[in-house]
């Protein structure tokens, strides 16, 4: 699944057909899709009906757009609640700057879950549904933490050189962000009581940043690969081919005439 540059609209991508298809016709700006966790709907941000809001459709094309959210604001979404009960998206406002929403979809209601005078942003779902990761730029830099859903409780600090675009294994004993150009990964344990090691790299590479509000990467369902994005400009830079030269001495000397004694 990917956002085309031109217009903003969002294209589905089949690995198994290789094949490319728009999924998103309304609108001139679409972007920040997440599929919902039964793999029916996707959720993004659209402009619609005019000002950023979350919409969802089904997977397959059929139907129109459903409004989730409303607001003056830009609103994205992020991450769905493994029973997909609950979406966590982010809003844009001119005072707080970017706060942390969570909507029920019982009642399609919403309720801020961090909204400081702070920048907050790319909220995720634990596996179980206990836990939201988030960045936050309270310390005077991004740095990812933890915290308990719906609360109480306090917060754990999990990153400690800076950390954005948290995404975590699929298994929920292991959290994974970037720092820099770094690939990060702390093991974390949520029972008893929540408890994170420390952060160790996983890999590193130029690959492209985040965009929006979501991480622009992701993790296999066995937490053994990365989908990671790369720009034109750094795939170009990479050697197309390579040559194998032989008897590359006898060619050094024929080059290099041996000095007068």
């Amino acid at each position: 699944m990917g956002i085309s540059e031109e217009e903003g609209q969002v294209w589905l991508y089949d690995l198994s057909r290789e094949t490319l298809t728009r999924f998103t016709f309304e609108g001139t700006s679409n972007g920040n899709p997440i599929w919902t966790p039964d793999g029916k709907r996707i959720a993004f941000d659209s402009n619609k009906e005019g000002q950023h809001n979350v919409f969802w459709q089904l997977a397959d094309g059929s139907g129109g757009l459903e409004r989730l959210t409303t607001g003056e604001y830009f609103q994205g979404p992020s991450s769905w609640s493994p029973d997909g009960q609950l979406l966590a998206f982010v809003e844009i406002n001119p005072t707080t700057g970017l706060d942390i929403w969570v909507l029920r979809m019982s009642d399609r209601k919403a309720q801020p879950f961090h909204r400081t005078p702070f920048t907050e942003g790319t909220p995720r779902f634990s596996p179980d549904g206990r836990w939201l990761s988030y960045i936050s730029g309270e310390s005077g830099r991004f740095e990812i933490y933890v915290q308990p859903y719906p609360g109480p409780g306090g917060k754990w600090q999990i990153s400690t050189e800076g950390g954005t675009e948290p995404v975590w294994n699929p298994n929920g004993r292991e959290l994974f962000y970037r720092s820099g150009d770094k690939m990060m990964a702390v093991d974390v344990a949520t029972k008893p009581s929540f408890s994170a090691g420390k952060p160790r790299m996983l890999f590193q590479g130029q690959y492209a940043p985040t965009v929006g509000t979501a991480p622009n990467y992701d993790v296999s369902s066995d937490g053994q690969r990365f989908l990671m994005v790369q720009s034109s400009e750094q795939a170009g830079a990479a050697p197309t081919q390579i040559n194998v030269v032989l008897n590359w001495f006898e060619e050094l000397k024929r080059r290099v005439p041996a000095a007068t004694k």
